[in-house]
C-alpha cells in the first residue's frame, strides 16, 4: 500500500520540473545575464504600452472619418501614431529577443553541459543498459526545451495576462461589467478546453516520444552493427525491424495531430464566439446612441490583440507541457545516481613503485551470482602478472575492477598500499593504462586519437608514441598522415592497426601501471606476434596485467595466475604450472593440439 500511496504524496512531475527550471530565469552571479533579463520585462512592459495605444489611434481615426468633416492632416497625424505604434511594438519585441537570447542560449549550455558531465560520471552498468540514441536524444530534446521554456514564460504568459488586465480595466471604463465579465468568461472557459484536451494529448506525446526513441535506438543499434548484419545476411531483416519501429511512430504521430485539429477548432470556436458576442454588443450600443462607430473597431482591436496571444497560448501551453516532459526525462538523468562514487574530500593516489594488491575480493553484477569468490594476489612492482583461465571464469572483470568501473561487494585492491575505492577516480586512472581487445577509436583523425591518451600531448610526442608502438611507418604512408580519418569506430583500420594505436596512446599516457586486456586474442598470428612483440616493449619496467586466452603470449611473465570460476586455481610460471600437471597444463596441451591441427591444414 505504501508503494501505491507514495506518487501521490509528491507534486506532479510538471510542477517538480518547473521549480527546478525557474532560477534559471535569474542564473546566480551572472550580473550582465540579470541585467538582460531586467532590460527585456522593461521592453515587454512597452510593447504591451505601445500595442494598448494602437486600438485607440484606430477609434479616433474611424469616428473623425464618420463624424462631422475634419481636417485631413488631423487624421493623418492619427494614422501615423497608429502606424508608429504597431512599429514601436514591433521593434521593442525584436529587442527583446536579442537582448535575451543570451539568457537563453547560456541556460540551455550550461544544462547541456552538466548532463554531459554527469552521462559519464554515470556507471559502466548504466551505459551497458541503455541505448545510445535514446540516451543522446533525451539530452538533446531537454536542452533544447531550455530556451524554449524561458521565452514562454517571460514573454508570451506574462505579458498575456498583463494584457488581459490592461483590456478588462479598458472594457469596464468604456462598456461596463458585463463585457468584462463575458471576457473573463470566455478566457477561462478557453483555457480550461485548452488544458482539459492538452493533458488528455500529453498522453498521446508521451507515447509518441517513447516509440520515437525506439525507431532512432534500433536505427543506431542496427548502423553500428552492420557488418553483423552483413554478416548474416540480415539487411532485409533489420529493415523490416526499423520498419516497425517506423510504424509505431507513425501511427502515434497521426493520433497527435489528428488531436491537435480538434483542439484547434474548439479554440477557434470558443474565440469566434466571444469575437462575435461583444462586436454584437458594441453595434447594440451604437444603435441607441451610447458607442461610436470607432467603439466597434476598438473593441475589434482589442480582442483580436487579446486572442493572437490567446491563440498562442494554447500552442505554447501545449509547447510548455511537451518541454516539461523532455526536462523532466533529462532531470531524471542527471538524478541518476552514481554507482561508483569518490568519498568526500578522498586524496589523490600517489604512485611510487606500482605494487598492487588484491585482498580476498567478491564481486557480482547481479548480487546474487558472484563472479569473483575471494580472489587474492599480489603484482611486484615492474613485474607483469598474467592472468588465464576459461571463458567466463572473470579475467576481464578484474580490470572493470581495478578501473573502478565497479567496486567490490567484499575484499580490498591497493595500488602502494592505498585502497583505490579511498582516493579520486582521476588519479587512479590517469595511473593506469590499458589495451583492450576491442579496440574502438574516435570518428576522427589518427593523430587525434593517438593524442588521446595525454590531454595537450604536442605533435611530436605524438609522433614519438607512434614510433614507440611502430605505427608510424603506417601512418608515413598514409596520403593524410596523421591527419587521415579512421572512420567510424575505427573501422577504416585493420585489427592490427587499431590495437598498434591503442599502444601509441597508452604509450603517450605512460602510466605505470598497465592492463593488457586480451590485446591480440583477435589478430592473426603473424599480427599477434608482431604486437606482442610491441606490448613486451611497452610493459618493460612496469607493474602489468596481462588478461590472455592465448597461453603462448604470456610464457614469458614473471608469474601466471590460473582463474576458474572466480577463484584463483593455481598460480606460478609458466615451467612451474605444466609441472604441476593441473588446469593450466590442460590448457596447454588443449592449445597446443589446436596450433598443430591449424598447421596441419596449412
Amino acid at each position: 500500500m505504501a508503494a501505491a500511496t507514495e506518487p501521490d504524496a509528491r507534486p506532479p512531475a510538471g510542477f517538480r520540473t518547473l521549480w527546478r527550471f525557474l532560477p534559471m530565469l535569474w542564473p546566480a552571479g551572472e550580473r550582465e545575464l540579470k541585467s538582460r533579463v531586467t532590460l527585456s520585462v522593461v521592453l515587454v512592459l512597452v510593447g504591451k504600452a505601445l500595442t494598448l495605444v494602437m486600438p485607440f489611434a484606430y477609434k479616433a481615426v474611424i469616428d473623425r472619418m464618420s463624424g462631422p468633416t475634419q481636417a485631413a492632416g488631423v487624421v493623418l497625424a492619427l494614422v501615423v501614431a497608429y502606424a508608429a505604434a504597431r512599429f514601436g511594438g514591433v521593434l521593442s519585441d525584436n529587442l527583446r529577443n536579442a537582448i535575451f537570447e543570451k539568457v537563453g542560449q547560456g541556460a540551455a549550455r550550461r544544462l547541456a553541459a552538466r548532463v554531459f558531465r554527469h552521462v559519464h560520471s554515470l556507471s559502466l552498468r548504466f551505459h551497458l543498459e541503455r541505448r545510445t540514441g535514446s540516451l543522446t536524444k533525451i539530452v538533446e530534446r531537454g536542452t533544447k526545451s531550455i530556451d524554449m521554456m524561458l521565452y514562454f514564460l517571460l514573454f508570451n504568459i506574462a505579458p498575456t495576462v498583463i494584457e488581459l488586465t490592461a483590456i478588462c480595466i479598458i472594457f469596464y471604463v468604456k462598456f461596463g461589467g458585463r463585457l468584462v465579465l463575458a471576457t473573463l468568461a470566455i478566457v477561462a472557459i478557453y483555457i480550461g478546453f485548452t488544458r482539459w484536451v492538452t493533458d488528455w494529448r500529453a498522453k498521446l506525446q508521451r507515447e509518441m516520444n517513447e516509440v520515437d526513441n525506439k525507431a532512432i535506438g534500433r536505427a543506431v543499434d542496427s548502423l553500428l552493427n552492420y557488418e553483423t548484419v552483413k554478416y548474416f545476411g540480415a539487411e532485409e531483416r533489420e529493415a523490416r525491424r526499423y520498419d516497425e519501429a517506423v510504424g509505431s511512430y507513425t501511427r502515434a504521430a497521426v493520433k497527435n495531430e489528428v488531436s491537435l485539429a480538434w483542439l484547434n477548432i474548439g479554440q477557434s470556436l470558443i474565440t469566434n464566439t466571444m469575437m462575435a458576442g461583444a462586436m454584437g454588443f458594441t453595434v447594440w450600443g451604437w444603435a441607441r446612441g451610447r458607442f461610436t462607430p470607432g467603439d466597434v473597431v476598438l473593441v475589434n482591436s482589442l480582442l483580436m490583440q487579446l486572442f493572437r496571444p490567446l491563440d498562442m497560448l494554447g500552442w505554447v501551453y501545449r509547447s510548455i507541457r511537451q518541454g516539461l516532459i523532455d526536462m523532466e526525462a533529462m532531470f531524471d538523468l542527471t538524478d541518476t545516481p552514481a554507482e561508483v562514487t569518490d568519498r568526500p574530500g578522498a586524496p589523490d593516489l600517489v604512485v611510487g613503485r606500482g605494487e598492487l594488491r588484491f585482498e580476498d575480493v567478491h564481486f557480482g553484477y547481479d548480487p546474487e551470482r558472484e563472479i569473483l569468490k575471494g580472489v587474492s594476489f599480489t603484482v611486484p612492482p615492474g613485474t607483469t602478472l598474467a592472468i588465464v583461465g576459461p571463458s567466463g571464469a572473470g579475467k576481464s572483470t578484474l580490470a572493470r575492477l581495478i578501473y573502478r568501473f565497479y567496486d567490490p561487494q567484499g575484499g580490498r585492491i591497493l595500488i602502494d598500499g592505498q585502497d583505490i575505492t579511498a582516493v579520486t577516480q582521476a588519479s587512479l586512472r590517469s595511473a593506469i593504462g590499458i589495451v583492450p581487445q576491442d579496440t574502438v577509436l574516435f570518428n576522427d583523425t589518427i593523430g587525434y586519437n593517438i593524442g588521446y591518451g595525454r590531454d595537450g600531448a604536442s605533435q611530436a610526442e605524438i609522433e614519438a608514441a607512434a614510433g614507440g608502438a611502430s605505427i608510424d611507418r603506417f601512418i608515413a604512408a598514409l596520403p593524410d598522415g596523421y591527419e587521415a580519418m579512421v572512420g567510424e569506430r575505427g573501422l577504416k583500420l585493420s585489427g592490427g592497426e587499431k590495437q598498434r594505436v591503442a599502444i601509441a596512446r597508452t604509450l603517450l599516457k605512460n602510466p605505470p601501471v598497465l592492463i593488457l586486456d586480451e590485446a591480440t586474442s583477435a589478430l592473426d598470428s603473424r599480427t599477434e606476434e608482431a604486437i606482442q612483440d610491441t606490448l613486451n616493449r611497452v610493459s618493460a619496467n612496469r607493474t602489468t596485467i596481462t588478461i590472455a586466452h592465448r597461453l603462448s603470449t604470456v610464457v614469458g611473465a614473471d608469474q601466471i595466475m590460473v582463474l576458474d570460476a572466480g577463484q584463483v586455481a593455481e598460480r606460478g610460471t609458466h615451467g612451474e604450472l605444466l609441472r604441476k600437471g593441473g588446469l593450466y597444463a590442460e590448457l596447454w596441451a588443449r592449445q597446443a593440439h589446436e596450433r598443430a591441427l591449424e598447421e596441419a591444414a596449412e
